[in-house]
């Protein structure tokens, strides 16, 4: 069975071949590890493994974890700091929890979120990062906001305070054929490079899992959403309605 160390250390060199066969810097493509439904221990052993950015999907599931690993992992320099991503669905009455306690939210999608989020987020921490989610396929059972719809929707976003719109995320329909991946997440690129070309500030695409990241790295991704190949096959404990790994 593979270790956490052995799958950080190969989804790590994966990222590095995809961005070099891309002629990409390597650097520019952040691993953020998918720690939904794994224990705060296998947190805490990625972590000094040298990973620092988790993603959750259950904001209560997660807020346990902080509270265990804040007293595992103490007060230490800014860089060991844990940085934790929300990727989930965000419900309303969760946006206060969320607006608290995480340093990303990758799942917003709606205007009447955002604010609340933004009216949340307390004066004593640096803005909320935050990227728009895009249902790049148009699936019905799936989060996000239409391509078409996106534009007017982030430049609304952009001007609320407490948040930081940081750029789009993704989950295109799962499919094998890596020509109809790359088309995919080639399609989010270009909306995300048109809405930068219309005045706003980003930096961040989201997208990429442990099936695709190849595709993903191709096309632009600078964040990479990975679970399976670094923790393996997760614990079926709790429904997953987004497939976010």
């Amino acid at each position: 069975m593979t270790t956490i160390g052995e799958g950080l250390q190969a989804v790590r060199a994966r990222i590095v071949r995809a961005a070099q066969a891309a002629q990409r810097d390597p650097e520019a493509v952040r691993l953020l590890a998918v720690s939904k439904t794994q224990p705060a221990e296998r947190v805490l052993e990625a972590w000094r493994l040298g990973q620092r950015a988790f993603g959750e999907n259950y904001v209560q599931e997660a807020i346990d974890k902080m509270d265990r690993l804040t007293l595992l992992t103490g007060n230490g320099p800014a860089s060991d700091a844990i940085e934790w991503h929300l990727i989930g669905p965000l419900q309303s009455n969760k946006t206060r929890q969320a607006a608290e306690r995480f340093a990303w939210i990758h799942t917003v999608d709606r205007e009447k979120i955002a604010r609340r989020l933004s009216e949340q987020r307390p004066a004593g921490l640096p803005p909320l990062n935050i990227l728009l989610q895009v249902n790049i396929s148009g699936e019905a059972t799936k989060a996000g906001v239409a391509p078409d719809e996106a534009p007017a929707l982030a430049h609304a976003l952009a001007t609320l305070p407490g948040l930081r719109l940081r750029g789009l995320m993704a989950i295109p329909e799962p499919t094998p054929d890596t020509t109809t991946q790359r088309a995919r997440f080639a399609a989010v690129r270009i909306l995300f490079e048109t809405i930068a070309a219309s005045g706003l500030a980003l930096d961040t695409l989201s997208m990429g899992m442990s099936a695709d990241l190849d595709s993903a790295v191709a096309e632009g991704s600078t964040l990479v959403r990975i679970g399976t190949a670094i923790f393996g096959e997760r614990n079926q404990t709790q429904s997953d309605p987004g497939g976010l790994q």
